[in-house]
């Protein structure tokens, strides 16, 4: 390695450029992975990015229509290499992102839903690259990873996606509008918060021009391809971007959506279904088996359409000459439960389908990897990540648990992954101010959940005596508890969270920070309070 924070000699081990494109809300057992024909890694005309014919439907694992929906990341896939045990640190975007910004787990770096803001005696992977001489740049389209909750160090420009012009006032309660007297009255609040003609075009943009079931992604991907092609600067670069797009509201372009339906649903009848995972959680209404699948048909729709923009991307890199020479990652941050445990969204519990995530490389050393079945955390990108940049950086080695994933590290492989949820998000306290009454089963929510899995066992413990023993070699859907019937191993397991973190204890929430009134309204939107 060169001196530290610098760039290693170039070899084939190594790579000029790193490209981290995060899925938000995008769980492994719905992307679909599968071989496809060497002509597909480039998507055309919607609904492109599925490779088949449209109208044609193929019964699925998660109960919804294709098995295909992602064939960019399938390519990615089979070029370069595919982490199939994959897994988060925590169950929402929050904490996941500031575990793989800092190789730190939940409890260790502190952003949680009781402390929502990143801590700055934290080094992260974009201050990493900026201090290697690398220009970095961030696009995110989830309104938590901005300034306001410190995940802007390290970036000279990180852009909100959801903005046609970049501005400090969210008008995302004039999107949000029901009909028009609501649209009306948004605006009428909101449009002088601010500089009102910057408002005024962000409420154009987003009621008339973006594209129908777009979150961002498309505006974004665009945003990325005019910057490669201006591009002047000689310098490596480390490009960040997250997209939305599976997130709740499940609402893809309805040429997306009707291939992946149910047989017989209309698009008309499943973005109709009501989508309030808290309200769904506390009993406030019900959703129907049938529902539910309409749901994951419309979930694996987004998926479709994201995978169109990861082929964009790559069709900007290619045609700026820099494809060759980047390392290419797309993962998920987190999964979602459409139904599954009875459950919807992403909160409250540590299963598999929340932490069970994507994870592809592709580029460098990765290059036809092939499958790789080993366990591994998305705390494992930081090291990861600067190792395949030859970029040397003992801050952040210092303070992390990452390990990298670089075929040619000497790394110890990991025998098991943890995760932790922190504090419930949203809290209780403020599900009882929305809803009154809760249902006892969502009030037991409140308390702190840890896990830790091997490639046969998974133990989950709460700090309030709950705990849950699966045997997921042969319960891979984590459906029977066998705690009772395994004591040794629960304490064999027990023992491991107790070796890994400091004992459970009480959410500190004092230094939850105060947001801003449009990010309310944003993440309200997406289920989060």
């Amino acid at each position: 390695m060169s001196d530290a924070n610098g760039r290693d000699d170039e070899s084939h081990s190594t790579v000029r450029n790193v490209v981290l494109v995060v899925l938000d809300t995008a769980r492994a057992k719905s992307v679909g992975m599968q071989s496809l024909p060497a002509d597909r890694h480039a998507s055309g005309p919607a609904p492109a990015g599925t490779g088949a014919t449209p109208g044609r439907r193929t019964a699925s694992s998660d109960g919804s229509a294709d098995t295909h929906p992602m064939p960019t990341l399938s390519r990615l896939a089979e070029e370069g290499t595919a982490f199939e045990n994959a897994f988060a640190t925590a169950p929402w975007t929050l904490p996941s992102h500031a575990s793989f910004f800092t190789g730190t787990y939940p409890s260790e770096h502190g952003t949680h839903g009781g402390h929502t803001y990143l801590d700055d005696e934290l080094r992260t992977l974009p201050e990493a690259f900026a201090d290697a001489g690398f220009q970095t740049i961030g696009v995110s389209n989830n309104t938590w990873i901005t300034e306001e909750f410190g995940f802007d160090r390290g970036f000279e420009h990180l852009r909100k996606g959801w903005q046609y012009i970049q501005s400090d006032t969210d008008m995302g309660a004039v999107v949000r509008g029901e009909d028009f007297r609501e649209k009306v009255a948004a605006t009428r609040n909101r449009l002088f918060d601010g500089n009102p003609f910057v408002n005024a075009a962000n409420i154009l943009y987003s009621e008339l021009l973006q594209p129908t079931g777009d979150d961002g992604s498309d505006r974004s991907t665009a945003w990325i391809a005019d910057w490669l092609g201006d591009r002047s600067d000689d310098r490596p670069f480390f490009l960040f971007c997250n997209f939305i797009e599976p997130h709740v509201q499940y609402d893809p372009p309805p040429e997306y959506a009707e291939r992946y339906l149910p047989e017989g649903a209309r698009y008309e009848e499943a973005t109709a279904i009501r989508q309030d995972p808290r309200a769904y959680d506390c009993e406030d209404y019900d959703i129907s088996d049938h529902e539910f699948a309409m749901l994951r048909g419309l979930y694996r729709a987004a998926l479709a359409y994201v995978d169109h923009q990861l082929g964009r991307l790559r069709a900007a890199l290619e045609a700026a000459d820099e494809w060759e020479d980047t390392l290419f990652v797309v993962c998920g941050d987190h999964g979602e439960h459409i139904g599954e445990h009875g459950f919807f969204g992403h909160q409250y519990n540590l299963y598999d389908t929340l932490l069970n995530i994507p994870l592809v490389c592709h580029g460098g050393p990765f290059t036809d990897g092939g499958r790789r079945r080993d366990l591994v955390q998305l705390l494992d990108l930081p090291a990861t990540l600067l190792d395949t940049a030859g970029v040397d950086d003992p801050e952040l080695s210092e303070q992390s648990s990452s390990r990298s994933l670089h075929p040619e590290s000497t790394a110890a492989s990991r025998d098991a992954v943890f995760a932790e949820y922190v504090a419930p998000q949203p809290s209780i306290e403020r599900l009882e101010a929305r809803f009154g009454e809760i249902p006892d089963r969502v009030r037991a929510f409140d308390r702190r959940l840890r896990a830790v899995r091997t490639d046969e066992y998974k133990y989950v413990r709460g700090d309030d005596g709950f705990e849950r023993l699966h045997r997921v070699r042969t319960d891979p859907l984590e459906q029977t508890d066998i705690s009772d019937a395994e004591p040794a191993r629960v304490r064999t397991l027990r023992r491991r969270l107790a070796e890994r973190f400091e004992p459970l204890a009480e959410t500190d929430a004092s230094d939850e920070v105060e947001m801003r009134e449009g990010t309310k309204e944003r993440l309200a939107d997406l289920g989060y309070l």
